[in-house]
């Protein structure tokens, strides 16, 4: 985990070097203050030499200034050095994201994402800045007291020696009790940002369906179970400040106690009895800082491993040594491919799929609903790899290709497509951003999108609400049609990517792709037996196999699933 994360400080390593320098001048330097104080006392105070008294007065403010300038120096540079450290590991997460599989991202929760890249960083931030900064001084200052004391009085020091090893016991208990809530503490935060995430994605099924009540109801039942677990977390690590209040007092007495005698018997001054008080604290706020470091090192062990699991993560499908950079046509051949989604599942999504598609032939796909219709067509741009058996495009193993290449030929227009925030033409443009006015003209009148976008207040320039919730289904479908065609693909995937327009204008869409694009392999999957019954040849898909192939009029005839499909819809009709 430490490897894995220290990788992300890269240009900081300069700060988060001199932010433990400067601490370490500051130490030295605040600890040094409290015995010239003392020498000060007994000097010139008790002896009444005011030359003393100005010498070393002027010499004290001088010292105070600079460890203040140093402490400041410390300060900023561990702020900075942290945020930019936090900065690298969001950017290298997001990045990292960018190269998943489908495959990858299903073993993340898009939640869970969210927070390792919010809450969890956050934790890691505060973390580090107390790993280059208090953690460096507090040892120093324990350790210089310490050395301090000994200097001054031998025999009052031991009373560190004692004290120090009873504290760092009682902490280490307290730590191994607090240590096992974290990791769950932060599963439930996945949860419930999981909830919010439905709630806001999905608040007009809510209210429509009026099921405000059940959502708070789930809401309150994620967060109470944080609460709970974060709340006795907290009242474990609570003791600290019992046990460090009990080691000061325990300690005073004892300093007062034995220094008083000290100072009866002549063998310790006023000042150095003042002295061995400030080193006395010093040593117990070094105690109580290590205490708080350790606390947020426990709580961010936790966040560093969910990050470091995002980053480690190998991305199922990669480019292949000297990819191929061009595909030539739009064929397709599946070469007895066989497909899971997790290796312990026991059935396979597809099995021994073996289909040969000609470069320009349009394809309907048809079938039960799970019968894997979107898992075949998502090999084709290598979203999933086949377990065994192979997928061909342009007569070359899709794991050939450059995946960039690849994915810019094989355009996929799902069901449920995004929109996101920007104007319409951005959106298109997502399909090639180098597109001319005319390119994304000519794709959204061949999309059927060009008529409504007119009518639009700014036209091509309106800008698209967060999920496009200023566009109706059937205009967010048609958008991003138009969107894929700007692609040029050489194989355009239409996944029940036109279910939300109606029959006339989906009839226009497909007359304008068979009239524009004569050359582009097209694959149409729809419920729908009107959206795939012109086209050359229709499969038939159930349980992850292919049933049958042929053209509508021989399906009508021999397949019983595809003829009951089209005599259940014609019937809706009436």
């Amino acid at each position: 985990m430490v490897n894995t994360l220290r990788k992300s400080i890269r240009q900081y390593k300069k700060l988060s070097l001199l932010s433990p320098l400067f601490v370490t001048g500051e130490v030295i330097i605040e600890m040094l203050i409290p015995y010239l104080v003392g020498m000060l006392i007994d000097n010139g105070i008790m002896k009444g030499n005011m030359s003393y008294i100005i010498k070393w007065g002027l010499i004290l403010l001088v010292l105070t200034v600079l460890s203040l300038v140093l402490g400041a120096s410390a300060s900023y540079a561990s702020a900075h050095a942290s945020a930019g450290f936090a900065a690298n590991l969001r950017e290298d997460m997001f990045y990292h994201v960018q190269d998943y599989s489908f495959k990858n991202i299903d073993r993340f929760s898009s939640s869970s994402l969210v927070t390792r890249m919010t809450t969890d960083v956050n934790n890691i931030q505060m973390a580090y800045q107390l790993i280059i900064r208090m953690a460096v001084r507090a040892p120093m200052m324990l350790v210089v007291s310490v050395v301090m004391s000994l200097i001054i009085s031998p025999r009052l020091s031991l009373i560190f020696v004692v004290i120090a090893p009873v504290f760092a016991i009682l902490l280490g208990l307290i730590i191994k009790a607090t240590y096992p809530y974290f990791p769950k503490i932060f599963r439930g935060y996945d949860r419930m940002n999981q909830t919010v995430r439905e709630n806001i994605r999905g608040i007009r099924e809510v209210k429509t369906y009026v099921q405000e009540d059940s959502q708070v109801k789930k809401f309150k039942k994620s967060s109470s179970f944080i609460y709970k677990l974060f709340a006795t977390a907290q009242k474990i690590m609570s003791l600290n400040s019992l046990v460090v209040a009990a080691i000061l007092n325990i300690s005073t007495l004892a300093i007062c106690w034995f220094g008083a005698k000290e100072i009866v018997g002549g063998g310790l001054q006023t000042g150095q009895l003042i002295s061995m008080f400030s080193y006395s604290n010093s040593v117990l706020n070094s105690l109580n800082i290590l205490a708080m470091v350790f606390t947020q090192l426990v709580i961010s062990g936790a966040s560093g491993r969910r990050i470091a699991d995002v980053i480690n993560e190998k991305p199922s499908i990669t480019n292949p040594h000297k990819p191929l950079e061009h595909v030539n046509n739009g064929e397709i051949i599946f070469d007895h491919v066989n497909f899971k989604y997790n290796s312990a599942d026991k059935a396979m999504a597809l099995n021994d799929i073996n289909l040969n598609i000609k470069s320009g032939e349009t394809i309907g796909i048809i079938g039960k609903t799970g019968s894997s219709k979107s898992t075949l067509v998502s090999m084709i741009p290598r979203l999933y790899d086949a377990v065994s058996g192979a997928v061909r495009v342009a007569g070359h193993n899709v794991k050939s290709y450059d995946l960039k290449a690849l994915r810019d030929n094989v355009a996929m227009v799902l069901q449920n497509n995004v929109l996101f925030s920007g104007t319409i033409k951005d959106n298109l443009k997502w399909g090639n951003e180098n597109a001319t006015d005319e390119q994304v003209l000519a794709a959204a009148k061949v999309a059927h999108a060009d008529d409504f976008i007119q009518e639009m207040p700014n036209k091509y320039d309106t800008m698209v609400e967060q999920g496009g919730t200023n566009v109706s289904g059937g205009q967010k479908q048609r958008i991003t049609i138009a969107r894929a065609l700007l692609k040029n693909p050489k194989i355009l995937i239409l996944d029940d990517s036109t279910s939300a327009v109606d029959t006339q204008t989906e009839r226009a869409i497909r007359e304008s792709l068979a009239k524009d694009m004569p050359d582009t392999t097209k694959i149409i999957i729809s419920q729908r037996i009107v959206s795939i019954k012109d086209a050359e040849r229709i499969i038939v898909m159930d349980e992850g196999k292919i049933q049958d192939v042929g053209t509508h009029d021989e399906l009508m005839k021999r397949n019983e699933l595809y003829s009951s499909i089209a005599k259940f819809q014609e019937e809706q009709k009436k």
